[in-house]
């Protein structure tokens, strides 16, 4: 069963876009943005199988020099929005 998890970042000042740019070209990687607040970046990822995710944190993830502390957090129900459910069926918008 797939795994899904956000992963919050603190990265190093000025690091942020370019960083960005990279975590996006991993293929477990969803989307990825800045963000504002107490943390710089967050990534939606999708993994096959927990081990998985793991592995992509610690040998993908966490080696990137720019990164500084990351927060990870496992989605266990995940609710799709209005105006997703409407693009995904057309007849009932």
């Amino acid at each position: 069963m797939a795994v899904k998890a956000y992963i919050l970042f603190k990265v190093s000042t000025g690091s942020e876009r370019e960083l960005c740019k990279k975590i996006a070209e991993f293929d477990e990687v969803l989307d990825v943005s800045i963000i504002y607040g107490e943390y710089d970046l967050i990534a939606k990822v999708r993994v096959d199988e927990l081990p998985k995710l793991e592995e992509f944190l610690t040998e993908k993830i966490r080696s990137m020099p720019s990164v500084i502390l990351t927060s990870t957090m496992i989605v266990a129900r995940e609710y799709k929005g209005k105006n997703v459910r409407d693009r995904m069926n057309p007849r009932r918008a």
